[in-house]
């Protein structure tokens, strides 16, 4: 099994990339697992502490399930991969059966943050984009998806979203094998990536 971690700001444009790679690959061979079902489980706090919960620091993270879970997939099992209500700040009580894949692609803006869970990606991605971009991409999602209003999104963007991207996520930059510019469609990167994992299908 080849493990892919991408990574990269909110708002990058990760999920397209994800969708130009896995585009001309076959279904069943690829899976994407997102950092985003795997928000601690909060159902011991009420609404409005879930509220004030930094979820762009690491430990707003369940690593230990996301580590155990990419384990029993290279060990060819399935899991029950959590899925997360950003209405409710919460894990919801379903889940998505996720089979084990020849390839697994895991994206999430802090996945390249945990030393553990780095070790286990044969390929590192980091997506760049700049930091207006992201904002703008941030606001058309975060209202019209997630029911933020703009207030909400510019407070919470200039208080935890910038720093916390400045503290964890621009420095995992580093320990990328391919940093992809996503002010454009990034053909040759996506080429690449694509390549590699097309060989490993053979």
């Amino acid at each position: 099994m080849l493990i892919i971690g991408l990574a990269g700001g909110t708002g990058c444009g990760k999920t397209t990339v994800v969708n130009q790679i896995i585009n001309e690959l076959p279904d069943d061979e690829v899976g994407v697992i997102s950092q985003d079902s795997y928000y601690q489980d909060t159902s011991h706090l009420s609404y409005e502490e879930r509220t004030k919960i930094n979820f762009d620091h690491p430990r707003a993270i369940d690593f230990d399930l996301l580590g155990k879970h990419l384990m029993a997939l290279k060990n060819g099992e399935s899991v029950e991969q959590p899925v997360y209500s950003f209405v409710k700040h919460n894990r919801t009580k379903d889940t998505i059966l996720t089979h084990p894949r020849k390839v697994m692609i895991v994206e999430g803006i802090l996945i390249l943050t945990h030393p553990e869970i780095r070790d286990m990606f044969d390929i590192k991605i980091f997506v760049h984009a700049d930091s207006d971009e992201r904002l703008i991409r941030r606001l058309k999602r975060d209202i019209s998806e997630r029911g933020r209003d703009i207030d909400e999104v510019l407070n919470r963007y200039q208080t935890t979203l910038k720093p916390m991207h400045q503290q964890f996520i621009e420095p995992t930059k580093e320990y990328a094998d391919i940093i992809i510019p996503n002010n454009k469609y990034n053909t040759v990167a996506v080429n690449i990536v694509r390549t590699i994992i097309n060989e490993r299908l053979l």
